[in-house]
């Protein structure tokens, strides 16, 4: 453990001095202050800015994460020849980067809502709603991000198939739901619907934020299946449980690969 921190504090100081890392934290930073401006209210800019981190989080963190390990690999090589533990060299890493990123999202989107927002109570729920998000989709993509780097030697391949699953977890994936929903509108979808959004952690992002902020309407055809299985709150925390398990698991199968791999 005390390896691993070692590692992951490294890691850390060395990332923030990034020019990627402040430009990351930069872009929602200003994004927020714009949606603030000129917003009515927070809670539109919490849904702008919902948008925006389905998409951005999940891209940037996986490319970026996966760009990350292959340009440390050297660095790795020197550590793996040390007395370390591959475990903690491993969880220091991956603790480091995605640290890194998931503080650059919630600074860059903290500080403009305390700035407007602050002294509306009735918003900080959606806002820490958000920054939850954010930080699940930092930690799920950096760990598929190690995951496929691990297993894949050639470093095209691996940002091709991370661009592939950020396409099928934020475009491909509703279209396909959408599909069955019209093929199969005859039969009753509900629990099926509840099974197959557990499956897609963009999709679990946006419904436990667009509940909290009573819009569940912008879902369409499953708002009324899910305002009323995960507006409950056993929904709420078998949704944190998904997360978690999205969290956990790639990222132990990464650590379990990565201390067999033949660096």
């Amino acid at each position: 453990m005390r390896q691993a921190l070692k590692v992951g504090r490294y890691a850390l100081a060395d990332l923030v001095r990034s020019r990627w890392i402040l430009a990351y934290a930069g872009f929602f930073a200003v994004l927020g202050w714009a949606l603030f401006y000129f917003g009515e209210e927070p809670a539109q800019a919490i849904v702008s800015l919902l948008s925006v981190v389905l998409i951005v989080i999940p891209l940037v963190s996986a490319i970026f994460g996966v760009t990350q390990f292959y340009n440390t690999r050297e660095f790795v090589e020197l550590l793996l020849a040390q007395p370390l533990r591959r475990h903690s060299v491993f969880f220091g890493q991956y603790a480091g980067l995605a640290l890194c990123l998931a503080l650059a999202f919630v600074v860059g989107v903290a500080g403009p809502f305390l700035w407007y927002g602050a002294g509306n109570r009735e918003d900080v729920g959606p806002l820490v709603g958000l920054l939850l998000a954010g930080i699940f989709l930092t930690l799920i993509f950096v760990a598929l991000a190690f995951l496929v780097g691990i297993r894949t030697e050639n470093r095209l391949r691996a940002v091709g198939t991370l661009v592939f699953l950020w396409l099928y977890f934020t475009v491909l994936y509703d279209g396909l739901l959408l599909l069955g929903i019209m093929l199969f509108d005859a039969y009753p979808l509900e629990r099926p619907l509840v099974v197959l959004t557990l499956l897609n952690p963009v999709d679990l992002a946006r419904i436990v934020i667009l509940l909290r902020l009573d819009a569940a309407a912008l879902l369409g055809y499953t708002g009324a299946i899910f305002q009323q299985f995960f507006g409950s709150g056993w929904g709420m925390v078998l949704t944190i449980g998904a997360l978690l398990l999205w969290t956990l698991v790639p990222t132990a199968l990464a650590a379990r690969l990565y201390a067999t791999k033949d660096f």
